[in-house]
């Protein structure tokens, strides 16, 4: 059986739909999943959000340990803060998209220096909930070749 993608979301992700539409959009967190699997077609998804640090560690560490073909993850706020995250992605052997909504470099200074970046394969930023889709479609072909 093929290895599933690990897509991972970070804090306050479920409140997608709900939070700063005028940000974020009306897509919710159920939308998203939705795009992710219907654009994976016949590859599993493991699709997972949480506000705490620790989960989103130990879900990494289950990617680690030879569950994922490759993980997309919006880590959200912790993109800037969370050295851990940046470490345990340090230890995934395959291909990592790290994802946002928005474009970050568009944004408040804050929200320009990602840790996540500096270990991910790739990067989307800008293209909304629908940026999913595109993360989902290229790690299928990362994986593949």
């Amino acid at each position: 059986m093929a290895k599933p993608i690990y897509v991972l979301n970070g804090p306050n992700l479920n409140r997608l739909g709900k939070r700063e539409p005028e940000i974020y959009g009306t897509t919710t967190l159920a939308d998203v999943e939705h795009f992710c699997r219907e654009e994976a077609g016949s590859r599993p998804v493991e699709f997972h959000q949480s506000n705490s640090e620790a989960q989103i560690i130990d879900w990494i560490h289950e990617a680690i340990d030879g569950e994922a073909a490759g993980i997309v993850i919006n880590p959200a706020g912790f993109t800037f803060v969370s050295i851990p995250i940046m470490d345990a992605l340090k230890m995934f052997p395959g291909p990592i998209i790290e994802l946002h909504i928005t474009n970050i470099h568009k944004r408040e200074p804050i929200y320009h220096n990602s840790l996540v970046s500096k270990v991910a394969t790739g990067v989307i930023a800008g293209l909304g909930a629908d940026g999913y889709r595109t993360a989902v479609g290229a790690m299928l072909r990362m994986i593949k070749g």
